[in-house]
């Protein structure tokens, strides 16, 4: 669905722009040097713009040294303290993420709007079915409805200013609560909307209700960026994000690997191959298919569909290169001749001048 058009520093959101990928650095914000290095390690992850927490003023001041040193917009996230809003976006945010349940009334949301008109920041207002206007959720309950009114409410008082850099996100831990309040919202405005799953869970609970969750909406054209929220490590929120954008086929960044769940035919340690090569591939850019196959009946046909790809047999594998097979390899030869041929061909990739965004994938959001 259409929506407007954002900036989020250098970034743009809505508007047909990709789908921009977010996470969240659990780093103590008030310790610069760490929050940097955990951001650029981030960034390197595929991390299109890092959300920051800002509990008082000294991470609020903090932002001064780590805005500069961070490749990526950065995103203070704030609750309570309208006053820290303000600071942080005089102190370098990109932009800034508030929750209008917590942060003290429409007074205090405009005053946020203000200052971020004056800097060029964008703002997002955050609704979670946890936290809701007191009123609302007295009328409408914690639902759905409830969560859309709340964002409306709060958006009204934000565009009496005139500001209109503005996305929202609507959550809830209930998949089907997130669903229905993203298509009510986008039924109703053409605000930009940040998706996710709150307090979704581990990492095979959460990516499973973001990845329902997500794809439902995105396959829908509804969502302009998404946060695959997890306990656990950030990177893999990143990694996960990207794996749905390219599971729906609306980004292309990295390798996306294509391996069997093994069977009593499997005659190599495919598990122990896989995770070789994605770490040796990690750093790639170029979207390439990799087939990384554990047998003779569905490995061949998979691995000659892939850009590269390996069949396994007793101890050791063949090797496929844009659809022909090429060599035979003993197992312990797979992984270095597999990060050879990828290597080779994201060299040929980049030298055919891809139109890449900063992200470093295809530019167009659907266009593939």
């Amino acid at each position: 669905m259409a929506t407007r058009r954002v900036t989020l520093g250098d970034r743009v959101i809505g508007g047909g722009a990709p789908v921009l990928v977010q996470t969240m650095a659990n780093a103590d914000t008030r310790d610069a040097r760490r929050a940097i290095a955990q951001i650029l390690s981030l960034v390197a992850a595929g991390a299109e713009a890092v959300r920051v927490a800002v509990p008082d003023e000294r991470a609020a001041e903090a932002l001064r040294e780590i805005v500069p040193a961070s490749p990526a917009p950065i995103i203070a996230d704030v609750h309570f303290k309208a006053q820290l809003a303000v600071l942080a976006i005089q102190n370098g945010a990109s932009g800034v993420r508030i929750n209008p349940g917590n942060i003290g009334g429409p007074a205090r949301v405009r005053a946020i709007a203000e200052a971020a008109g004056k800097a060029g920041a964008a703002l997002r207002v955050g609704v979670n079915s946890g936290s809701l206007d007191r009123e609302i959720a007295q009328k409408y309950g914690r639902g759905p409805e409830a969560m859309v009114e709340s964002a409306l409410k709060e958006i009204r008082a934000v565009e009496e200013t005139g500001f209109r850099n503005l996305k929202v996100s609507l959550k809830a831990s209930s998949v089907r609560d997130t669903v229905a309040a993203a298509r009510l919202f986008a039924s109703r405005s053409d605000i930009p909307q940040h998706l996710g799953v709150t307090e979704a869970g581990d990492l095979i609970a959460g990516v499973a209700k973001s990845a329902v969750a997500m794809g439902i909406l995105l396959s829908e054209g509804v969502g302009d960026t998404i946060r695959v929220s997890l306990t656990a490590p950030p990177e893999e929120e990143v990694e996960a994000a990207w794996a749905i954008l390219r599971a729906l086929g609306l980004r292309r960044r990295g390798v996306e690997f294509i391996s069997c769940p093994t069977c009593g035919r499997t005659e190599i340690d495919l598990a122990g191959l896989l995770k070789d090569v994605k770490k040796r591939l990690a750093d790639l850019r170029a979207p390439l298919k990799i087939a990384v196959m554990g047998c003779v009946v569905n490995g061949p046909g998979e691995a000659r569909e892939a850009d590269l790809g390996v069949a396994g047999g007793r101890g050791k594998g063949s090797l496929f290169v844009k659809g022909e097979r090429i060599s035979s390899h003993p197992f312990a030869e797979l992984a270095p001749a597999l990060e050879n041929w990828a290597r080779r061909l994201a060299a040929e990739w980049e030298e055919k001048g891809a139109r890449i965004s900063p992200a470093g994938d295809a530019a167009s959001r659907r266009d593939l």
